[in-house]
């Protein structure tokens, strides 16, 4: 079965160093990951941000809706982790690939942020989700931007 990803990539007038605070840090997080449920509850993610420690999406009262695990990990340049929603019943099979993952270049003086999400194709109406997940993300991508070049 052929994988489903979302692909997508920015340039931001930031450092990487900056670009990785808005990605990694709750105090920004909270300010772009709402896209991820349509603008409504507020959310955030909390983790240590090691190899294998915790990835937890959270609500505002606290309630995590989705965990994940990081994959990979190299400071200011790479970042993956897994995600699942908790409210799901069926944990779909996943590599250690799977996920979303950042990565940070730099090109002429900008940071350029490249993002993966997938692989969609283990879940029922697989290209359904990753469309949506990749119109989310142009959304997502435009706040993160905004974030790292205002603070």
């Amino acid at each position: 079965m052929e994988k489903l990803f979302v692909k997508k990539t920015i340039n931001i007038n930031a450092p990487a160093s900056k670009v990785w605070d808005v990605l990694t840090k709750s105090e920004y997080t909270g300010q772009w990951t709402p896209e991820f449920s349509g603008g409504g509850p507020h959310l955030y993610i909390e983790s240590e941000w090691e190899l294998e420690s915790t990835v937890l999406w959270k609500e505002k009262n606290g309630t995590v809706i989705v965990e994940g695990t990081v994959t990979a990990l190299e400071q200011n340049k790479l970042l993956r982790f897994t995600v699942f929603d908790v409210r799901s019943l069926d944990r779909e099979t996943v590599t250690n690939e799977d996920g979303i993952t950042f990565e940070l270049s730099i090109e002429f003086g900008m940071t350029v942020l490249h993002i993966l999400h997938g692989d969609f194709s283990a879940m029922q109406d697989g290209e359904k989700y990753r469309d949506a997940s990749a119109e989310i993300w142009d959304k997502v991508l435009v706040k993160v931007k905004a974030i790292a070049e205002t603070n």
